[in-house]
């Protein structure tokens, strides 16, 4: 059973108190069976009057239940010798099921049953729960436990934390329930509760539960970086010459934004405490630059950098912008990636060991037990919710040596709304890049129907005579890069008949590394006029004369996902077009992603907005910190929650540490290192 219980999360008598219902039961009256109708779900009283075994298609047995006001069939498929025996005319029974019609009149299929006894109690007063359950586990036999763990929480309550802090805070204008009286009402509530405020978690009593288990993880994230803050790190001096020289180098000035979030970063540079900052900013921003600013600073002071990305594309571009930059100020910047030929490997592992290579760019590749860093002091990882937790962890413990451990700076383009950075990501410091930079000019959103694609193929072609540059992205039609790469293959096929005179180029995610970086190489030097893409393209690549993004099938994808494809344009200083094509009819959500896309260009209300339709797993990624995901909070809907949440969680901190420990240890299970990361 505890095996059982374990995949319902399951483990302590705590987190069977949190086992929330799914829906309940009114169980409270005993209905006539003389009026029952098909279709209700009743709880009944009767005597057997008769029981027989009947073999037609299918072996079954059947009951007669009567109570004076009417009869009823009770049908039994699954029954055991005992369970015929006990159904013995005469026996008195309590059933409750879904009435349906039999061939012989009304029947309940496999009600729940139970002999009444002579001091048989009355029907219960409260609602009957139905909880989430599991193969072999049945609901009589999670309600017992359940009874079990109020009845020890009536002889042992729970000491209540939080209830001297939420007694100044009343919400929706009335006084918190404590702890215990919240659990009790969840799992008993009244005939006359309003169940469907319970199951949609806007009850004072879900709200209670919910505010202290946020509350408890923002506590564990803040511990983990206090955790994180007794470590040591090799501190950098600011490298003032370097950077000079480095900025001369650069194309551009950098906007206000990204020298104020470096200011942040040189300052935690220059400590002898690690650094883990979380640097946020829209496609576009400029974090990149911002991050190889970092990388000089540490190679200036004799350090190894790692850059990891998700992807081989990602990191090609992100190795041609590092090497590009540094190679010039004499900092030796290689690629490490899964598809370089083994002679390839072998020299830049050598390098990585002997310390030669100052910056290593690479996907997962850079984690992996053959490589080993001479002086590994700065990791800076992009879209880090896209590697698991263990992964980052390896990736910190390479650059462990005489109890330093590296710096860490994590990048990504999904900007998140502040009181959800605040609480998801309580363990790191965080800066925001809130502008683009000069000269950009807003992508001009267009939604078009299926029915025009002939206008819009015309359109392509009067743009690519031009001079200017397009994407036709075909996205992600199911989780297969062999279907997406044929759907891609279709897809260049039909345009280079329509449009012959158009230099078109193919990249999917089945093609190799090397095929994929020529045809990318060949579009960013203007060789291709159009190129037709899976979602490979999705991040990083850079090409500022490209300034059409067609996106196929738009009603199918996440606002973050189109919102990250059309950043992919409008990288120059000219006008730019982003066409969302759609397959009618569109669904309420898809037509509300559509408008929120035409409407701001703003990559934090395209994720406000997300947050609101979809929810923050998939905002944050699967953030898998190796803290346990939440079991009654939802970020989500509880977000109106989250200020207080911040407020509470820090006055704890201020007034009561001693509280801080058992109120983690009560919701949050795993390894403190996780969270380091």
């Amino acid at each position: 059973m505890a095996e059982r219980l374990t995949k319902l999360g399951v483990r302590r008598i705590g987190d069977l108190l949190c086992l929330l219902p799914q829906r309940y039961e009114d169980r409270t009256t005993l209905k006539p069976i003389g009026s029952l109708v098909v279709g209700e779900t009743a709880l009944i009283e009767g005597v057997i009057e008769l029981s027989e075994l009947v073999i037609r298609r299918r072996r079954s047995l059947l009951c007669r239940l009567a109570d004076g006001t009417g009869a009823i069939t009770l049908r039994f498929f699954h029954f055991t010798r005992s369970q015929q025996q006990g159904f013995a005319r005469g026996t008195r029974l309590r059933c409750y099921g879904e009435v349906r019609s039999g061939p012989a009149g009304l029947e309940l299929v496999h009600p729940e049953h139970r002999i009444v006894r002579a001091e048989e109690p009355e029907p219960a007063e409260s609602l009957t729960p139905v909880y989430p359950t599991t193969e072999g586990l049945h609901q009589q036999t999670l309600r017992r436990l359940v009874e079990h763990a109020l009845a020890l929480l009536e002889r042992e309550p729970l000491i209540d934390f939080l209830e001297p802090l939420l007694a100044t805070r009343p919400h929706a204008g009335k006084a918190w329930p404590t702890l215990a009286d919240a659990l009790v009402y969840l799992h008993t509530p009244p005939r006359d509760a309003a169940t469907d405020l319970l199951l949609a978690g806007g009850h004072p009593c879900s709200r209670r539960i919910a505010i202290e288990e946020l509350i408890a993880q923002r506590l564990s994230l803040r511990q983990s970086a206090a955790v994180a803050r007794t470590e040591r790190a090799h501190p950098f001096p600011a490298a003032v010459a370097e950077l000079a020289k480095f900025r001369a180098g650069l194309p551009f000035t950098l906007t206000g934004a990204q020298q104020s979030a470096f200011a942040e970063v040189v300052a935690d540079l220059a400590a002898s405490v690690p650094m883990n900052r979380l640097l946020q900013g829209d496609v576009g921003s400029g974090k990149t630059v911002v991050a190889a600013m970092a990388a000089v600073i540490a190679a200036a002071a004799g350090f190894q950098t790692a850059v990891m990305a998700p992807t081989e594309l990602l990191a090609e571009q992100h190795f041609a912008s590092f090497d590009r930059w540094l190679t010039p100020l004499g900092v030796v910047v290689i690629p490490l990636l899964g598809s370089q030929p083994a002679r390839t490997r072998a020299s830049a592992l050598a390098a990585i060991a002997d310390g030669t290579a100052a910056v290593v760019v690479g996907t997962h590749a850079l984690f992996q037990e053959s490589v080993e860093f001479a002086k590994l002091a700065l990791v800076i990882v992009d879209e880090q919710h896209r590697f698991g937790v263990e992964q980052r962890l390896k990736l910190k413990q390479k650059g462990a040596q005489r109890e330093r451990v590296p710096h860490q700076l994590i990048m990504t383009a999904t900007p998140i709304p502040r009181t959800l950075a605040m609480t998801a990501y309580a363990d790191l410091d965080y800066s925001v890049i809130g502008e683009l930079p000069p000269g950009r000019q807003p992508v001009k959103t267009v939604v078009l129907a299926e029915q025009r694609r002939a206008e819009l193929v015309e359109r392509v072609a009067v743009h690519c005579a031009t001079g200017q540059q397009a994407y036709w992205v075909c996205p992600l039609i199911e989780e297969s890069e062999l279907i997406d790469s044929q759907a891609a293959t279709e897809l260049e096929a039909e345009l280079a008949a329509a449009l012959p005179q158009v230099r078109i180029g193919l990249v999917h995610g089945r093609m190799k590394s090397a095929e994929k970086d020529v045809v990318m190489r060949a579009f960013k030097s203007r060789a291709l006029d159009l190129l037709v893409a899976t979602t490979v393209i999705e991040v990083g690549v850079d090409v500022p004369n490209a300034t059409l993004m067609v996106v196929e099938n738009a009603e199918r994808m996440g606002l973050a996902q189109l919102h990250q494809l059309r950043g992919r344009v409008g990288r120059g200083h000219q006008a730019s077009t982003c066409v969302l094509l759609y397959k009618p009819p569109l669904s309420p959500l898809a037509r509300e992603r559509l408008n929120v896309l035409r409407a701001t260009n703003d990559g934090f209300e395209v994720a406000q907005k997300d947050l609101e339709l979809r929810g923050p797993g998939e905002v944050l990624g699967t953030r898998q910190t190796g803290i346990e995901q939440l079991r009654v909070a939802d970020l989500l809907r509880d977000a109106d929650l989250l200020p207080t949440v911040i407020e509470v969680s820090e006055q704890l901190l201020a007034t009561q540490p001693q509280a801080v420990a058992p109120l983690i240890r009560r919701w949050i299970r795993g390894a403190a290192e996780y969270a380091q990361v």
